[in-house]
């Protein structure tokens, strides 16, 4: 029974992880890799799709600029078009041998937005948490019909998992509140 425990930590460890890395591609009018590291590109023809981050080294020249390093200088207005064509709202600008992107400050209309969609990521992660939950429990009745478990050994688990849940939903939370507490500083 205990593994099924370990399971759903592994569970929702992959659900805060998910929406960790989902929180940091949303732009908070600072400068950050994780803005462009993951944006595709059609490179060398578009035989392979490629991500910024496997085609060029990334690095946050000032608060407000990123500069993109291309391993392979032939391929600069590729990344350039993909970049500028991927509806994240950035414009690269090439300049000589890199390409710089300036991050434009964000309006408050547009910074109250963006926490409406922190919100709705973090309960689409909480979604994923107690969906996780959901099928533990359901992992521990059948465990338990199965091989005679008692009853104050289901509970037990139970609560393991539940306190689980309250754990990663209390994460969840925190890492939404510090999303939009850096949304809204100037």
């Amino acid at each position: 029974m205990d593994n099924i425990v370990s399971a759903v930590r592994q569970n929702m460890q992959k659900a805060f992880s998910v929406l960790r890395e989902d929180f940091a591609t949303v732009r908070t009018g600072k400068a950050s890799p994780s803005l462009v590291e993951n944006i595709i590109i059609n490179a060398y023809g578009g035989t392979q799709p490629l991500r910024v981050l496997e085609l060029a080294t990334i690095h946050i020249e000032s608060n407000t600029t990123i500069v993109i390093n291309p391993f392979d200088k032939s391929i600069i207005s590729e990344i350039e078009r993909g970049i500028a064509n991927s509806n994240v709202g950035l414009n690269p600008i090439l300049d000589r041998e890199v390409l710089r992107i300036n991050i434009p400050p964000l309006t408050e209309e547009r910074r109250e937005e963006l926490v409406k969609l922190i919100k709705q990521k973090a309960e689409q992660g909480k979604v994923m948490l107690r969906q996780a939950r959901h099928e533990g429990m359901e992992d521990v009745k059948k465990q338990a019909e199965g091989q005679g478990h008692s009853e104050d050994e289901v509970i037990r688990i139970e609560k393991e998992i539940q306190k689980l849940t309250d754990e990663f939903s209390e994460k969840v939370d925190l890492l939404a509140s510090e999303k939009e507490k850096e949304l809204m500083t100037l």
